[in-house]
């Protein structure tokens, strides 16, 4: 034979990888687990349920499912350990961290094949990818525990936080969770997916083995219903990673309860190929984008888009590259596709597949197991953008397909769906590339690749994707509060009276929606009286078509995001100039309407509001994190978007400056509630921004009851976050009514803030997204 029949005839044999070790690690173990509460292993609890090797069906071991005195017990155990955690001091917990990490590359391959066994994918994947990233993570958060004290003197830690991770990548999502809480000085109690608990199991012998003080890292196992136990136990945050479903409830049931929350959930990610791309490359990017751990990943690249005149050689290329791929015993270092988790997610994956009618359907032409939970690799081409599988979350190793002609047109398609995780790019005009990135509605844009993962770097969503980040500087703010004081938030209640206008001619303010003065749509107003009961004038009362008309008016205006921020600074800058010429008279209409005397020195601090906002505007710069690859992560501060906010009531213009400046600054557009008892500063100060040149729709104010706003303004879908600082305790039904669209939300919980200390760098941060953009360079 030639050399090149050999090539051509050549297969690959089998490389097992011995599972030996592992099921020894079991077998120590007595195959039967409990729960790791205060440093140590409970006894086996009676309710037991089985973990099974998905490629195989063979039992692994038997887990004990929590009860409510388990959790109850681990977070009173979290409690009472959060404290001295928390001041061992940064360099203190970063020698723990240190020591879990190089623990777990002593026992890397441990770890690696217990994955495999119990997740079902790859021991390539496991052991190449999730375990050292895994290990990354700690001695990157080992790091950011040494330097918080100095790069984060203002933060603390939050307490105590309940995780809930699911079963896609066990030890990784773990790791993601446990590693920055840890590092930041909380105590954690996780909770692993059903199907996939073994490897946080020897976690938690590791943290054992690292001397970790009791208390500090507990784990419990069982369903859903143990998540559903600690969302609602004693803890100051969730984290949750899981569907979008089960996010949403979460946010509900914690609506009003005062805990900080992330969640990363689902995502239906595009990935769009131009017709400049290197096509074989995009194929293999590809294979990797959706077909990694059998397209169980919710940022898979589950949405293939490409351009029109490609669309045939890329699909051919595309389903002879499938017919290549290998599938089988994960344990095998020669296979590319492993076992779908669990019989019920491979029954989900069929029956999605079985009920669509569209397109044409392509299976990979290989051998597949006769056991297991196996499904085929496979391509549904000629789909529309509106059919249910281009639109819904598959989770399995399911490709959809469909072409564009125009770059617009590809940005189109691809921001057509309710999620907002991940996307990638492939072109060879790093013009195009830099052009398109910016103008996906995501969270993560890979350019030229695609499932890049650091712990450096940013990873998170938007829409229904979730909120909040994961990894690098900006993950650390999740498990971080401010130092500054709060006290308990008491109404602020209104003047009344009977007495006669302090001014003959009638003074009815109206609202401003859209760059224009309007009456309110319910036809009615209220009055608002000074201290001496005299009638100061009347304001109208929103309704839910007011509510409606500024959100419209706010997502029509979209091209304020667009503008530079010299250009956004600048009309700030005029705002505060046109405020300051009119100083003592906004000084005057708030002590009339307060009773006190602190008119002149709130007026003063908006204006310093002002010119602090304008000053960041063109200065709140991203990062290019240190990722290790050849090129470069780009953490890109975004705008939110909409952003409906309900303004303090004790500080009538300077609680609503506050607000205005740096989401105006950052590229948002804002609907404010004003002052519900004092909102005439409000209604006066849309006469300042009426000759600012601020654009139509970019500002809107509405008057009136901050119930009869919050809930309509909370709920809309085009408000893409949502603050209330209002007296009035509605906390709860901001938090609920944001499950609409799984909006951020930034709530008083009870508490007031200090409007007389400078709050715009917090504001600021809350005003913007975080866009990472892998930018891999060189041949």
């Amino acid at each position: 034979m030639t050399v090149k029949e050999i090539f051509e005839s050549m297969d690959y044999g089998p490389a097992p990888e011995s599972a030996a070790e592992a099921l020894a690690w079991l077998v120590d173990q007595g195959d039967r687990f409990g729960h790791f509460i205060d440093g140590d292993f409970t006894n086996p609890g009676a309710h037991a349920f089985e973990s099974r090797n998905p490629a195989t069906g063979e039992v692994l071991a038997s887990l004990t499912q929590a009860t409510q005195a388990d959790v109850d017990m681990a977070v009173a155990a979290a409690r009472k350990a959060q404290g001295k955690w928390e001041n061992q001091g940064g360099p203190g917990r970063a020698r723990y961290l240190y020591a879990i990490a190089r623990l777990l590359q002593k026992h890397a391959r441990l770890f690696a094949v217990l994955e495999t066994m119990d997740n079902g994918k790859p021991i390539r994947e496991s052991r190449d990818i999730d375990i050292p990233l895994a290990q990354r993570h700690f001695y990157y958060h080992a790091g950011m525990a040494q330097l918080m004290e100095g790069e984060l003197p203002d933060a603390q830690a939050l307490g105590v936080c309940g995780q809930i991770i699911p079963w896609n990548f066990p030890l990784l999502m773990l790791a993601w969770k446990i590693a920055p809480a840890l590092a930041m000085g909380n105590t954690v109690v996780l909770k692993p997916a059903e199907y996939t608990s073994l490897t946080a199991l020897l976690f938690a012998d590791i943290c054992r083995q690292a001397g970790l003080p009791d208390g500090v890292v507990n784990i419990v196992t069982g369903d859903g219903a143990v998540g559903e136990m600690i969302v609602a136990a004693d803890v100051d945050k969730i984290a949750f990673t899981g569907s979008t479903s089960v996010g949403r409830r979460i946010r509900q049931a914690t609506a009003g309860s005062g805990k900080a929350m992330t969640l990363e959930l689902g995502g239906k990610s595009p990935y769009i190929v131009f017709d400049d791309a290197d096509l074989d490359s995009a194929v293999e990017g590809l294979v990797d984008a959706i077909w990694f751990n059998q397209g169980q990943v919710c940022c898979a690249g589950s949405r293939l888009l490409v351009q029109e005149g490609i669309a045939e050689a890329f699909h051919a290329k595309l389903k002879a590259r499938m017919d290549k791929l290998r599938i089988g015993n994960p344990l095998d270092k020669c296979i590319d596709i492993g076992a779908v988790v669990d019989p019920v997610q491979l029954q989900t994956i069929s029956q999605m597949v079985a009920a669509n009618t569209a397109g044409s359907m392509h299976q990979a032409r290989i051998e597949m197991p006769s056991q297991g939970c196996f499904y085929p690799p496979t391509l549904i081409e000629g789909m529309e953008p509106s059919d249910p599988l281009m639109q819904e979350e598959i989770f399995g190793p399911v490709l959809v397909s469909c072409t564009f002609r125009t770059p617009a047109e590809a940005v189109e398609v691809a921001n057509n769906t309710r999620y907002g995780l991940a996307a990638t790019v492939w072109t060879e005009n790093v013009n195009l590339a830099l052009d398109i990135a910016p103008k996906l509605v995501a969270g993560v844009v890979w350019v030229n690749a695609t499932n890049l993962f650091d712990a450096a770097a940013g990873f998170g969503g938007v829409r229904e994707s979730g909120f909040g980040r994961e990894g690098g500087w900006e993950g650390l703010s999740a498990y971080t509060k401010p130092k500054a004081k709060t006290k308990p938030l008491k109404p602020v209640e209104a003047y009344a009276g009977e007495g006669a206008p302090v001014d003959a001619i009638d003074r009815t303010a109206k609202m401003y929606v859209g760059g224009k003065q309007t009456r309110p749509d319910s036809g009615y107003s209220k009055p608002i009286y000074n201290r001496s009961g005299a009638l100061l004038g009347h304001v109208g009362l929103a309704n839910r078509k007011d509510v409606r008309n500024a959100v419209e008016a706010a997502a029509g205006a979209k091209g304020w995001a667009k503008t530079t921020g010299h250009l956004r600074a600048q009309i700030l800058y005029y705002i505060g100039e046109n405020l300051s010429v009119r100083a003592d008279e906004f000084a005057q209409r708030i002590n009339a309407m307060t009773g006190k005397r602190s008119g002149a020195s709130e007026v003063e601090a908006s204006l310093q509001r002002l010119f602090t906002a304008a000053a960041w505007a063109d200065k709140y710069d991203g990062q290019a994190h240190g990722v290790p690859i050849r090129g470069v992560a780009l953490a890109m501060k975004e705008p939110v978007g909409v952003i409906g906010a309900l303004c303090a009531d004790e500080a009538p213009l300077l609680g609503l400056v506050s607000v205005m400046a740096p989401a105006l600054a950052m590229g948002n557009r804002v609907v404010l509630a004003a002052s519900d008892p004092y909102p005439l500063a409000a209604t006066d100060f849309y006469q300042v921004l009426e000759t600012s040149d601020v654009p139509a729709g970019v500002v809107n104010i509405l008057t009136g009851t901050p119930s009869d706003i919050a809930v309509p303004l909370a709920g809309h879908m085009n408000v893409d976050a949502m603050w209330s600082f209002s007296s009035s305790d509605l906390s709860r039904e901001v938090e609920d009514a944001s499950a609409s669209n799984l909006k951020r939300t930034w709530v008083n919980n009870r508490q007031t803030m200090d409007w007389s200390t400078d709050v715009t760098r917090r504001f600021l941060e809350a005003s913007t997204e975080i866009k990472t953009i892998w930018v891999p360079y060189g041949e």
